[in-house]
């Protein structure tokens, strides 16, 4: 057995480092195999010579966090577990990123992995982005949280949030209702980001104004928009066609943020998604960047994490079956 001890000068430290009854401990207990002890000022360390080194690393890593003014929660510990893991704690000083926005709480909004900071910096950085990556992955929630911000710099005078309705044929005939109603359930994700960012009422006040506009993709045909943030969500659901039209509506003073999941994509099977198009037409393009987020990117419940991890171990099983044929 081996023991290590590490000094923690600051009560509240020790306090955002163990989490609500001590859940984010037991969790280095758990996945390291180790049991850690408080003692006054000292942490406890003690186990298999290899566990009790990531242990180390880990706890040292979430109390830098903590240095820095971060909330530990278990996806935070979860995280630096599997960057100690894999040899990149080097990297955990990268996750103290800048707020990208203030919700209308006060909550600050950052990234919170390597892959979703590399992914803010590339919104920040480059007139296109594209990320793309599974659910969980906080693809729209930052690129809102991003437009938001621009929007209150005065960087630009609107948001446009787009989306395909239903599928890429955009076939809504059928639905009840006006107009409204019958694109707004597939447009309820941007709502939900907004109201965070903004509030109802100001998001209403926006509207009102056009400040802000949701609406589904086809309303972007023959538009050319300056000084805009504009989004196109579950891009993944377009068609070849209707993302070539997208991205020529980019006009002067204006950026563009696509988001998509490339493993549910909903068109008939002989038609091409625009997403992946795009990524392999645009790639090395200037001022385009491409994020390819990942299941360790998921800062949803850890079930999600693992759901994720199930279906692409599956998936790379059934592309090993594929080849052998």
């Amino acid at each position: 057995m081996t023991e290590q001890n590490i000094s923690i000068e600051r009560m509240e430290e020790a306090i955002n480092l163990f989490g609500l009854f001590d859940e984010n401990i037991r969790i280095i207990e758990q996945e390291l195999g180790v049991a850690v002890v408080n003692r006054e000022s000292n942490l406890k360390i003690t186990g298999e010579g290899e566990n009790v080194m990531l242990a180390v690393k880990a706890v040292q890593g979430l109390l830098s966090l903590s240095a820095r003014g971060e909330a530990i929660g278990q996806q935070n510990v979860r995280y630096i577990i599997e960057l100690v893991r894999s040899g990149n704690e080097g990297k955990i000083a990268q996750l103290a990123g800048d707020v990208v926005c203030v919700t209308a709480k006060g909550k600050p909004i950052k990234a919170k992995t390597i892959g979703q900071q590399k992914y803010v910096d590339a919104i920040k950085n480059s007139t296109v982005t594209i990320g793309v990556g599974p659910a969980g992955t906080g693809k729209t929630y930052l690129a809102v949280a991003a437009a938001v911000a621009a929007f209150r710099e005065k960087q630009i005078n609107r948001i446009i949030l787009t989306r395909p309705a239903v599928e890429a044929g955009e076939r809504l005939g059928f639905l009840p209702g006006d107009l409204q109603s019958k694109v707004d359930p597939y447009l309820r994700p941007l709502y939900d980001a907004l109201f965070d960012m903004l509030g109802a009422e100001t998001y209403q006040k926006y509207l009102e104004r056009g400040n802000i506009e949701v609406a589904p993709l086809a309303y972007m045909r023959g538009r050319t928009l300056d000084d805009s943030f504009i989004i196109l969500d579950e891009a993944q659901n377009t068609s070849r066609e209707q993302m070539k039209m997208f991205l020529t509506r980019l006009g002067f003073g204006s950026k563009i943020v696509i988001t998509g999941d490339a493993t549910q994509i909903d068109l008939p099977a002989d038609k091409a998604s625009g997403l992946k198009e795009a990524m392999r037409v645009l790639k090395g393009v200037e001022d385009i960047s491409i994020c390819q987020l990942t299941g360790a990117d998921v800062v949803r419940h850890v079930i999600v994490q693992r759901i994720i991890k199930a279906y692409e171990e599956d998936e790379k099983r059934r592309a090993a079956k594929r080849d052998k044929r």
